[in-house]
């Protein structure tokens, strides 16, 4: 379907974003001087300023500048026959052509950056090299459309056009000069290279360019309008930010605009490639680019961009802030980047540097929250951020301007106890003082993993339930990250129920990172749909992900299922590789001290065994680790086995770490501990060969092929102490009411809480304090307050259903406040609350009753 610039204009214009573009016409005058101030902007961000670069903090930025600059300079003078760039083999491989236009850029920026040292800034002869290189590549490696897009189209249509865009608007004066023709030389051939766009310019109907990859597009596309200049530059930039204005407007799941999922959700979630929840990866590559943008036209008239900021600000205190933990990024919301060795705290730092221009483009109280969010990330981050790895040396400025206002507290965007249903990306957040709980789910909506490009080889059960215990106070790189993956079998992530079976890899299944058939009806090529949708970013084939949220407390549940290849298998080619999954009905109910999980049905329909692991830890090999429990029967554990176990203490002394795990009603535990040394390249095939050596801890519950299916509750107690855990009897203060793959609920004592998730059609019964029947799937939390208030929640965890009925038994109080939707009548035998569900996707509706 074309999306028609009327339609575009009507969707804009019915999100309130049209105001920000300005009404035409403006004089050729006016025209070119916004042109000149975009420019001049491009070349402050990226190069810095006068006044920038001579302030002392931003002295390792222009050293680090300067230093690539000159290593990238050594290679040219080395570079041999046929060579721009020494060693760097150009024609077959594009990510090789791709980093010789980085490296050109690289020497471009440091001549246009004042204050570096080695004398680079302002060389003209330097400039002119740069210039000739681009001819050089353009001539013999870019220009002929014929032998170009080959590999990775981001290349193509992103990468180089980005470091070309760039590299021209840092030496927009010399080019102008020195080659004029090659401004129009380039635009015309990345033009022709947008191949996934319609007629060299955007498609919003393509899935290529959407969220992120949008955003790289269009603002590559604004540069290339500034550098052309008069009325063909303008209408250039008015459409590229009507095309990237889109990326602004919250996806409706119920209303999407030219088939996108890609984008923001009212929830805070952020979806990537269809399908991918990717906050910590392509979302802050977007919070970077749009940010950037908003900075490029500031001071022109191309846009209102102080529009935008509210829009931005709040994708950072709904979408951003929840997933970030002491300064590190969940791993969540990472996809294929989890494999990576870069850390979650060089994620944040990303973010951090995006939050510090947000501010300054920011007023008033919304300032002041961004500025002591960044003080706060900076004061509880256990890694050093380092703004030298700021893309822009006025970004480091306003850094060190921030931490050195007294004026500014440090301050979370995050409550200090927080709650947070990501339903729209199937995944969960819950914070308290001392930890936070990270969940991640799938279903027939969201991927179960991302693989890709030979990153994170070994995914398959990373949407199936696995979850993150990150501890107050530690680093997170000894816990989690690239390291964990490696080092913890794939098989037995925290919160994971698998088959016990081996599973194989793309590349060792098909001999390359992707699966090779262009023959078959499907059409598996590099970066076909088939191959998105049965090899790198599959589905689950189940409907049942979802929970809610009461105040600072949840429920979660979700039905374990095989993904979409298994259950296509009879569709896809012969020599195509599919698992079947597991199966499980779990719950997870989110509370203060505690993290319930429930599981039922958990087994087999192959008659495999499976194993369902409760926790996996890590640590370094020389931290002082003591595991110790006791038995049902009252005589202690410590160390490695298997027993009935009625609680379990890990302790990292080294850290001042520890987690319990209290079994409500589990079947015999196996507990394993020992040294595990892998390298880094199982995970990802370009990682380095690097041998990491991690203690790990695997805490889990084994069903034998073959056996009925099994249940099992159990809690995680964070930061638990030996008394506290023993505390843990007789159902108090925690009690298991269900656990069966119809329903599963809980309640705690201490909180006045009852907590459910229901999975089947018909009525359920919800015995314990609040009394409850609850009609239909639905999560359904009741907690009874002081004086004599109850608040209940509601949600609908398939996405489907109209309305959900619940009946609290007992007195029939009276309605205090409910939200929009919910409707509360007296029955016989107790209150009905009737919530109307139909499109709220996930969403809670809370009533207060008297």
């Amino acid at each position: 379907m074309e999306i028609t610039r009327r339609r575009l204009l009507s969707a804009l214009s019915a999100a309130g974003l049209l105001s920000v573009l300005p009404a035409l016409p403006v004089s050729a005058a006016e025209a070119t001087a916004d042109s000149t101030r975009l420019l001049a902007n491009t070349v402050g961000i990226f190069a810095g300023t006068t006044e920038s670069n001579a302030r002392p903090e931003t002295a390792a930025k222009l050293l680090a500048i300067d230093k690539t600059a000159r290593t990238n300079l050594r290679s040219m003078d080395d570079a041999g026959e046929g060579e721009l760039f020494a060693g760097l083999v150009l024609g077959t491989d594009e990510t090789n052509l791709n980093t010789a236009f980085k490296r050109l850029y690289e020497i471009a920026l440091a001549t246009r950056a004042p204050g570096t040292l080695s004398g680079l800034y302002g060389d003209t002869a330097v400039q002119h090299r740069v210039i000739d290189g681009l001819g050089w590549l353009h001539e013999r490696y870019y220009g002929d459309q014929s032998k170009g897009y080959y590999g990775n189209w981001f290349h193509w249509e992103i990468g180089i056009s980005q470091h070309v865009s760039k590299t021209l608007a840092l030496l927009v004066d010399e080019v102008r000069s020195y080659k004029p023709d090659l401004v129009a030389t380039y635009v015309a051939s990345m033009d022709a290279y947008l191949r996934n766009g319609t007629g060299g310019d955007v498609n919003l109907d393509s899935r290529f360019h959407t969220g992120a990859n949008l955003a790289d597009i269009t603002t590559n596309r604004i540069l290339q309008g500034a550098l052309i200049g008069s009325a063909a530059g303008e209408a250039r930039i008015r459409k590229a930010l009507t095309d990237q204005l889109t990326v602004f407007v919250t996806i409706d799941p119920y209303d999407l605009r030219h088939g996108v999922t890609d984008g923001h959700y009212a929830d805070g979630s952020f979806i990537q490639h269809a399908s991918v929840a990717y906050t910590g990866s392509y979302g802050k590559g977007l919070l970077t680019r749009v940010v950037q943008t908003l900075k490029i036209l500031d001071g022109t008239g191309f846009a209102h961009g102080e529009e935008l900021v509210p829009t931005v600000g709040r994708w950072v205190r709904d979408g951003f802030a929840p997933l970030i933990f002491e300064g590190w990024m969940m791993e969540i919301v990472k996809g294929r980047a989890v494999s990576r060795p870069d850390s979650g705290y060089t994620d944040v730092a990303v973010v951090v540097e995006a939050v510090v221009d947000l501010s300054s483009l920011s007023t008033g109280a919304d300032a002041t929250a961004l500025k002591s969010y960044v003080k706060h990330i900076r004061s509880t981050s256990r890694a050093a951020l380092d703004p030298t790895g700021f893309v822009s040396p006025v970004s480091v400025v306003r850094y060190a301007d921030i931490i050195g206002d007294t004026s500014v507290p440090p301050a979370d965007l995050n409550p200090a106890s927080r709650s947070v249903a990501f339903n729209a990306m199937d995944k969960h957040v819950h914070r308290r003082p001392g930890y936070a709980f990270a969940l991640a789910r799938s279903s027939d909506r969201i991927s179960k993993y991302e693989y890709m490009s030979g990153e994170n080889l070994m995914p398959w059960f990373q949407g199936d339930g696995a979850y993150y215990l990150y501890l107050s106070g530690h680093d997170q790189t000894q816990a989690y990250g690239v390291d964990y993956f490696t080092t913890v079998s794939p098989y037995g992530l925290a919160g994971v129920t698998a088959p016990v079976e081996q599973r194989r890899t793309i590349p060792e299944l098909y001999g390359k990172p992707f699966y090779d058939n262009p023959g078959h009806p499907l059409n598996f090529t590099s970066s076909s749909e088939s191959q998105n949708t049965y090899v790198y970013f599959p589905r689950g084939t189940n409907r049942h992900s979802g929970g809610a949220v009461l105040g600072a407390y949840g429920a979660v549940g979700a039905v374990q299922s095989s993904d979409v290849a298994f259950r296509d298998r009879e569709l896809l080619p012969d020599d195509f590789v599919v698992y079947r999954g597991a199966t499980a009905t779990k719950s997870w109910f989110l509370l203060d001290e505690e993290i319930v999980v429930l599981a039922a049905g958990v087994g087999d329909g192959a008659g495999r065994a499976v194993t369902t692991t409760v926790d996996a830890r890590v640590a370094a090999p020389d931290d002082q680790i003591s595991v110790t429990g006791e038995l049902r029967d009252g005589r202690p554990w410590s160390g490695a086995g298997t027993g009935d176990l009625r609680w379990l203490r890990y302790a990292n002394a080294t850290r001042s770490t520890c987690v319990g795990y209290v079994f409500l009603d589990t079947p015999k535990v196996r507990v394993a501990l020992g040294e595990v040394t892998r390298s880094r390249r199982i995970v990802r095939t370009a990682n380095p060969d690097t041998a990491v050596t991690r203690t790990v801890l695997g805490v889990s519950v084994d069903r034998a092929a073959g056996a009925r299916p099994l249940s099992l509750a159990y809690a995680l107690v964070p930061n638990a102490g030996e008394a506290g855990l023993r505390s843990y009897r007789g159902g108090q203060p925690l009690k298991v009411l269900a656990n069966t793959v119809r329903l599963q609920a809980v309640s705690h004592a201490g909180l006045g809480l009852t907590a459910a998730n229901t999975f089947t059609a018909g009525g359920h019964e919800v015995a314990g304090p609040a009394g409850l029947r609850i009609e239909g799937p639905a999560s359904v939390l009741v907690r009874s307050e002081k004086r004599g208030r109850t608040t209940v929640a509601v949600s609908d965890p398939t996405m489907d259903r109209d309305r959900v009925g619940v009946l609290l038994r007992g007195r029939s109080p009276r309605r205090v406040e409910a939200d929009e939707g919910v409707r509360v009548s007296r029955v016989h035998g107790g209150t009905r609350i009737d919530v109307d569900t139909h499109h709220a996707y996930g969403r809670s509706f809370t009533v207060t009753l008297s």
